[in-house]
């Protein structure tokens, strides 16, 4: 029997469908919804399992094509982007070299219980690949450097030991966020001092408000200014790309969004701009959502039997250093208030998976205690902008050794 190749268009069909089983689980699972667990997530790993279960019966892989999905993920970050206000930049300037220096330490620490893969016999160079190559760089800087890192240590399954560390860590990054987020904020009593909209999704219990309607044409007028920062933001990309530099294309547009939001409206105060609207949370909260939703069910959990059993155990000792990390320094230093337990959220899901993960991370918390808009903003110009740049350089480090 040949593989099944799951088209695009029925790709991100099945990824509504995904995204509405784990409404259905949330509201049916409590404790689901108690730990604040992104729909997408649980529905998602449902269908990662079922494909795993055909897989195991039949010996048949189904392969889904994603490229929709990336279109989303960029509509998504244009979101963000149109969202920010310099303002708030500037205010949280300190919490975001805070959060870039301990995102560093946070890698240097990934690779170095890494290293425990010496003790198991092997290489010291595949430290990375169960470190942050795979979790904190994910799929794609897995894929990436898994065959340099083969050809080095001569170490032939690094690939798919890559491959399924990233796998692992993404499930890892979906289910910690939200409990660890949960059990701060309860700890501590805390509670948002924001009184505007999310900048992601709604909250749950949200109410109508005549000042800020949802309506085709509101969804429409945010539609037009995404698409504008995406437009713009791929001749950017362009000229980036032209210049030397490796960047994924969502940043740019990311950053296109902040320069038009922080412009438009004062150059042209008659237009009505839809940062931080309704329409434009519920555009942001649909791309993110149906962007998650495919992610996970198109993860092939099957590629998880090639971990052995010490690269099972080295991935467990990164989920329990991660949570340490994160309880004990991280919350601390972010400030011990609501903003920095919603960051921690968002850092449980980028360090351990990728940035859509950690925002979906955060606004499942934020959907139910209330937003923390700087949140959003910090997090993903450190996750998504300076990671990739800095992680090279770890990476060299520890393959060198």
């Amino acid at each position: 029997m040949t593989d099944i190749i799951v088209p695009a268009f029925v790709s991100v069909t099945l990824g509504f469908i995904v995204f509405f089983l784990g409404v259905f689980l949330t509201r049916k699972v409590s404790f689901l919804g108690d730990y604040n667990i992104p729909e997408p997530v649980s529905g998602g790993l449902t269908v990662a399992l079922l494909t795993w279960a055909f897989f195991a019966f039949t010996g048949t892989q189904i392969t889904f094509d994603l490229e929709v999905r990336d279109y989303l993920l960029v509509v998504f970050f244009a979101t963000i982007g149109l969202n920010a206000r310099i303002a708030d930049l500037f205010h949280g300037g300190r919490l975001l070299v805070l959060l870039l220096v301990l995102t560093l330490l946070f890698m240097v620490l990934q690779n170095l219980v890494g290293l425990a893969v010496t003790i198991f016999g092997l290489p010291a160079a595949t430290s990375v690949l169960v470190g942050s190559a795979s979790l904190i760089g994910g799929h794609g800087t897995a894929i990436a450097w898994g065959p340099q890192i083969e050809e080095l240590s001569g170490f032939g399954a690094a690939p798919e030991m890559g491959i399924a560390a990233a796998t692992l860590g993404l499930i890892m990054a979906a289910v910690l966020g939200g409990p660890i987020a949960k059990r701060l904020i309860d700890r501590n009593n805390l509670q948002s001092d924001q009184e505007e909209a999310p900048i992601v999704g709604l909250e749950f219990d949200d109410e109508e408000n005549p000042d800020d309607l949802i309506n085709h044409v509101s969804l429409m007028r945010g539609m037009l200014a995404v698409h504008v920062a995406i437009l713009v933001g791929y001749f950017l990309h362009q000229a980036i790309l032209e210049a030397g530099l490796e960047l994924p294309l969502f940043v740019p547009c990311l950053l296109v969004g902040i320069a038009m939001s922080n412009s438009i409206p004062y150059l042209f105060p008659r237009i009505t701009w839809p940062a931080r609207t309704k329409s434009l949370a519920v555009i942001s909260d649909y791309c993110l959502s149906v962007f998650l939703a495919m992610s996970l069910m198109s993860l092939q959990l099957w590629t998880l039997a090639d971990l052995g059993g010490p690269i099972l155990i080295i991935l467990g000792l990164q989920a329990v250093m991660t949570v340490a990390f994160i309880m004990f320094v991280f919350f601390r230093l972010m400030g011990r208030n609501y903003q920095g337990a919603v960051l921690c959220a968002g850092f449980a899901g980028f360090t351990l998976g990728a940035t859509p993960t950690a925002i979906a991370n955060m606004s499942s918390v934020t959907k139910r205690y209330g937003p923390a808009p700087l949140a959003f903003i910090v997090l993903p110009l450190v996750s998504a902008f300076f990671v990739d740049l800095a992680n090279a350089i770890i990476i060299q480090m520890f393959v060198g050794l």
